[in-house]
């Protein structure tokens, strides 16, 4: 294919941005051809998050230039961008979820009949924007009744509606079955067919390889390069993002798995359909995996645990002392803890600063005879969690909504950890991030073993389960499906475990 060399439809040169303490981005350049999507990587905190944004018109870059459609631009607001044909596809979808999908899509530029708006041609642009996509959802449907995936195909065709020639998309298939990641990438190459460039984030090396033409690697808030596709390797493109060979994805297991202490037998939660009659044990120091398809119910194991769903039936024994845990109060207290699959929704607090997100489960401890809170045990502890997470932040006071995801993960784990827990649970916990800070996870979770805690990891991606792992417990249909040994399972024994239920 002609690569076009001297057609752009998208040029942004020395682009920098300067924060507060940091300098996200220095002089970073992105190219985009027409009829191409372009894998845009990096570690989490390379930038490329900042750069869309400045892009977008969220942010105002401190210097360089942006030209769209060979014209100069500097977008004010993303209604700005929209407007003239950009259009981003964000990771946490942010919907009004009590108006319809057509409403969502043509929200602030309804077609009108005299002073009222045509309902009947929103249906009908709706529709066709629809049909063109291959998109079979009723535009009459309450958005909030729509699964992930599909409100992400109405943010693409929202995109679609706007006759973006720019689509940015962050994260797209992080919460995608494999057979909506499959529509997904026609709909991209729909777009693509159609003259787009597609800037596409993704920490999944697979996808990039499947779809994409081109890609430019960010490193630290800086550009690394911008070459096409063909030729790389998943090495080669990790050694560009990481400065480094990575040699091996996954730390070595060093943990020894001793005597069992919790044992969960027939649990079965109050409001069905959920998880019924599942009975395990984990030993101290071991790392146990839950895997299962989409729908599986593998997060209202750690949730009923946890004391989030309330069990109707079952024992969940830490000692062989039987615990109620009613609440996650109760879970706390009780030794428990558990990293949340939605880091932005149940696990930050965005606009609060790195101090309370690191302390916020811990605060009783926190507190002297008089009643007040010791100001330097309070701070003693938040430099633990960001010396021993590795956490890259300027100072306390930094807002945690602000960091790379990556970083917000690790002061989570940070944060539990401050609460001294036996059995830690972890629900996805290396989702959109990226490699290098996986390892760092993946080695903080070993170590912890090695401290004799018990570890339950929920996972989709099967080779992290592998990698990681002592055992896997296989959940079909809300029943435990089996339990097998990590070093001697495969992929598909797993897979056919998972769909024993269906």
């Amino acid at each position: 294919m002609d690569r076009q060399q001297d057609t752009y439809l998208l040029e942004m040169t020395g682009i920098s941005k300067q924060f507060p303490g940091v300098k996200a981005l220095d002089k970073v350049s992105l190219k985009v051809r027409p009829h191409s999507i372009h894998a845009l990587m990096g570690e989490n905190g390379a930038g490329k998050s900042t750069l869309l944004k400045c892009l977008f018109g969220i942010y105002d870059q401190d210097e360089g230039d942006i030209v769209f459609l060979g014209e100069k631009v500097n977008f004010h607001s993303s209604k700005e961008a929209l407007e003239a044909g950009v259009s981003m596809v964000h990771q946490e979808l942010n919907q009004v979820l009590q108006r319809t999908v057509m409403d969502n899509i043509w929200l602030g530029r309804y077609p009108t009949k005299g002073f009222f708006v045509d309902h009947d041609k929103m249906y009908q642009d709706t529709q066709a924007v629809f049909d063109e996509l291959d998109i079979d959802i009723d535009p009459k449907e309450k958005a909030g009744n729509l699964s992930v995936s599909q409100m992400q195909m109405v943010e693409i065709a929202k995109a679609f509606s706007y006759n973006a020639k720019i689509v940015i998309m962050d994260e797209p298939t992080s919460s995608l079955s494999e057979k909506e990641v499959s529509h997904l990438f026609k709909i991209i190459k729909k777009l693509k067919e159609k003259g787009c460039g597609i800037v596409y984030i993704s920490h999944k090396m697979e996808e990039i390889f499947a779809i994409c033409d081109d890609i430019t690697v960010l490193r630290d808030g800086q550009w690394v390069e911008t070459r096409p596709l063909a030729g790389l390797d998943m090495d080669k493109i990790i050694g560009m993002m990481v400065g480094r060979e990575l040699t091996n994805r996954f730390p070595e297991k060093t943990n020894t798995p001793k005597e069992s202490i919790l044992h969960v037998r027939n649990l079965t939660a109050l409001n069905q359909p959920s998880i019924q009659d599942v009975s395990f044990e984990l030993r101290k120091g071991e790392i146990l995996g839950v895997a299962g398809l989409v729908g599986s119910r593998r997060t209202d194991i750690v949730e009923t645990i946890f004391g989030v769903r309330e069990k109707s039936s079952g024992e969940i024994l830490l000692h062989d002392k039987v615990m109620r845990n009613k609440d996650a109060h109760e879970a706390i207290q009780n030794g428990f803890a558990l990293v949340t699959e939605e880091r932005r929704s149940t696990g930050i607090y965005g606009e609060l600063d790195i101090t309370f997100n690191s302390l916020v489960a811990n605060v009783e401890q926190y507190k002297t005879k008089s009643g007040l809170l010791s100001n330097s045990k309070m701070k003693s502890d938040t430099q633990w969690v960001i010396d021993a997470m590795r956490v890259k932040t300027p100072s306390h006071a930094t807002t945690i909504g602000s960091l790379s995801g990556g970083n917000q993960q690790k002061v989570i784990i940070g944060r539990w950890l401050l609460t001294g827990p036996e059995i830690l649970m972890l629900d996805e916990p290396t989702r959109g991030i990226d490699v290098g800070a996986k390892f760092e996870i993946y080695q903080l979770i070993l170590n912890l073993a090695n401290k004799d805690k018990g570890i339950i990891i929920i996972s989709s991606e099967m080779p992290e389960l592998l990698g990681i792992t002592d055992r896997i417990l296989v959940m079909s249909n809300g029943r435990a499906a089996g339990i097998v040994e990590t070093k001697n399972t495969t992929q598909k024994e797993i897979l056919e475990l998972a769909a024993l239920y269906l």
